[in-house]
């Protein structure tokens, strides 16, 4: 199988672009830069003044000196360096700029992490023969890559190598297990299971920024196929129901409500220590600065475990009361999934 890398002409245009003789376009594109400055963050407005920038400056490309004698993949190179510049400088302004984005890549991801516990591929139909654990790791591998790059192209070529992975994985089964392609009713289903399993950062947010500020003219043929796919499957996964799946509603309910149960333990218990803490003053010295710093951030959005950096020597006695009520709610909602787990083990035995 082919990947596709993200080498570019990157470089051969910032080096065009150093040459005096560029001086008119580079003027034009940092006048284009500096101008998002003063404008409201509106996505398809936005989306729609950088296609028209580069329109014009493909044009103005095309006719310069310094692209006279160019051939048109040189040419096209160089616009492929105009947007990676272009999308990089304005990636702060252009990347996950509304709440709304931001909501329905949390409601993804939390989806998707509640999915994982227990969704198979028999869930989604997957016929055995293509059930590669090695490939798709592979493809997981590729589309997890998608948030590290700013650039709409770099993004779209983790969507290309990841799916080429699973049309790979469709080919061989079609010639070593003797089954029939099925096209998209077989690439689909394996695409959306990748999904759920890589669970790639602000899914939403990228397959946004690469259909707003891609480049009109390259969404096309196999690009514009594998892109359409992985927005069907990032909609499929977010309205993704027991009816969306071969899957009794009862046991899609249960495990979906343990899942819950699993994620929602270190969050209430840190909330419980926080609540505590408000109160706690006035009966004990409480925690040292340091520590009470780690369990702020720790609410604020980094790790969801209070503790786990302390070392022993910056426990306090006020520590311990904390720590011996965060057992016990441990032990507690530990002791109820194992019920639940339990009694969703013995639901899909009977049936």
């Amino acid at each position: 199988m082919e990947t596709v890398t993200h080498s570019s002409p990157f470089d051969s245009f910032l080096d065009r672009m150093r040459n005096p003789a560029s001086l008119d376009l580079v003027r034009s594109i940092k006048s284009f830069i500096v101008s998002f400055s003063y404008t409201a963050s509106n996505p398809e407005t936005n989306g729609k003044r950088i296609q028209e920038f580069f329109q014009t400056m493909e044009d103005a490309i095309r006719d310069h000196p310094l692209w006279a004698s160019s051939s048109d993949d040189e040419t096209d190179n160089a616009l492929e360096g105009l947007e990676k510049y272009v999308m990089t400088k304005l990636h702060s302004r252009t990347f996950a700029s509304t709440p709304e984005d931001v909501k329905i890549d949390a409601e993804i991801s939390e989806k998707i992490s509640l999915l994982q516990t227990f969704l198979r591929p028999q869930h989604l139909d997957i016929p055995s023969a293509l059930q590669n654990e090695a490939a798709w790791l592979l493809a997981e591998k590729e589309l997890k890559k998608i948030n590290a790059f700013k650039a709409p192209r770099d993004k779209l070529l983790c969507i290309i190598n990841c799916s080429r992975v699973i049309n790979n994985l469709l080919l061989n089964a079609s010639i070593s297990e003797d089954h029939v392609p099925g096209g998209a009713d077989d690439f689909l289903p394996v695409l959306i299971y990748v999904t759920i399993k890589a669970n790639p950062p602000q899914l939403h947010c990228n397959l946004k920024s690469i259909q707003l500020y891609r480049r009109q003219s390259k969404l096309v043929s196999e690009a514009a196929y594998y892109l359409t796919n992985l927005v069907s499957a990032k909609s499929f996964i977010l309205d993704l129901n027991a009816k969306s799946l071969s899957i009794e509603e009862s046991e899609f309910m249960e495990s979906m409500e343990a899942a819950r149960l699993v994620n929602r333990v270190p969050q209430e218990t840190v909330t419980t220590i926080d609540n505590r803490s408000k109160f706690g003053n006035l009966m004990d010295p409480g925690p040292s600065t340091l520590l009470h710093v780690k369990t702020q951030t720790n609410i604020n959005g980094g790790s969801n475990y209070p503790y786990m950096e302390a070392e022993a020597g910056e426990l306090t006695v006020g520590d311990v009361e904390r720590l011996l009520s965060l057992y016990k709610d441990v032990v507690t909602k530990y002791t109820s999934l194992c019920n639940t787990v339990r009694h969703l083990s013995v639901s899909r035995t009977q049936t």
